[in-house]
């Protein structure tokens, strides 16, 4: 028999309104966290949706940033005055707390993070995508090798000409990769920016800068491009939610370069900042129904989407989105499409 838990949301008018919220079967009525625990994890534990975990917060105003718990805390669904709550104390080494509506300094590093960041974090220090081609086009470019060399690795150094930005000398170089066309609408959504490596100027004269390599992928040539090196630390603590509008897109690529896609592969999606996409989004991956032929009455009979995955949107662009597949019931692949969950 299905459980439900009746979260109270708090309407900006002060009124109260009610939300089903599906405990999933087996929920354990108290848990504890555990390193290496991702609020992901723990949600799926607790709920049949996990990405509707916030309405469960919701309904608990005296936990404060649900985001923020920790190895050794403790969650116990209880009820107060004929309402589910869900109450959390901390952990021995931090002591039963009563949160309150004041301002704490929380060591960041310590907290759980919504999805396993390791599965991201190597894709995170390499890939780029960049908007428009007049970005990638007007990059500074490697003119020469040192010792008339055409391709170079970490430790040699290398030239590059154009405008370098002022008071910058870390920059990333990169390759024009992969140029992303909706496939609905033929409009351009971006490049992927290959990552080549990176490299330190260590002197510049007129539009020429000279750059020792620190680190290389693969060969760097002659006309990769230079772009400054940009922090990409993510959020580790936003929550997972279902999108604020409809959406309706593709899987356009899996940067990695695989073609038969599974848990944990990052993913490319043709939909962004610009249609309401967010960190934490939960999108659903559907299988694409085949056309086959009814031998009956022979004609061609489409078969009908089927629901496969399920992914969570981790950095959004202007027209495009990464994602992390957290789950498949079946292989996934490019052109799969992605809705709400």
């Amino acid at each position: 028999m299905r459980k439900t838990l009746l979260a109270l949301l708090l309407l900006a008018a002060g009124g109260v309104a009610q939300a089903d919220v599906q405990l999933r079967e087996g929920h354990p009525d108290r848990y504890t966290v555990v390193k290496g625990d991702t609020l992901w994890d723990i949600s799926g534990k607790f709920l049949r949706e996990p990405w509707k975990w916030p309405e469960l917060w919701h309904a608990n105003p005296q936990i404060e940033n649900p985001h923020l718990i920790y190895p050794g805390d403790q969650l116990s669904l209880v009820y107060v005055d004929g309402q589910p709550r869900l109450v959390l104390n901390r952990g021995e080494s931090r002591g039963t707390i009563k949160l309150s509506p004041k301002v704490r300094s929380t060591p960041m590093a310590e907290a759980i993070p919504t999805i396993p960041l390791q599965a991201i974090n190597s894709f995170l220090l390499s890939n780029r995508i960049i908007d428009k081609p007049e970005d990638f086009d007007g990059q500074p470019y490697i003119v020469a090798g040192n010792a008339e060399r055409v391709v170079s690795g970490a430790g040699d150094r290398v030239y590059a000409r154009g405008l370098l930005q002022p008071g910058t000398s870390a920059y990333g170089i990169f390759r024009q990769g992969r140029t992303y066309i909706d496939p609905d609408t033929e409009e351009f959504l971006g490049i992927n920016g290959d990552d080549i490596g990176s490299g330190d100027v260590v002197a510049e004269e007129g539009d020429i800068a000279t750059l020792e390599l620190t680190r290389s992928t693969q060969e760097v040539r002659l006309g990769d491009r230079l772009f400054p090196t940009e922090e990409r630390a993510i959020n580790s603590t936003f929550m997972p939610s279902s999108p604020s509008g409809e959406v309706r897109g593709l899987i356009l690529d899996v940067p990695r370069g695989v073609t038969q896609i599974g848990q944990f592969d990052v993913v490319t999606i043709n939909k962004g900042k610009r249609d309401g996409l967010t960190e934490g989004n939960v999108l659903a991956v559907y299988k694409t129904g085949e056309t086959v032929r009814d031998r009956v009455t022979g004609e061609a009979v489409k078969i009908p989407d089927e629901r496969a995955g399920l992914l969570m949107v981790f950095r959004t662009y202007d027209k495009l989105s990464y994602g992390l597949v957290l789950g498949a019931s079946r292989q996934l692949a490019i052109l799969d499409k992605v809705r709400n969950p």
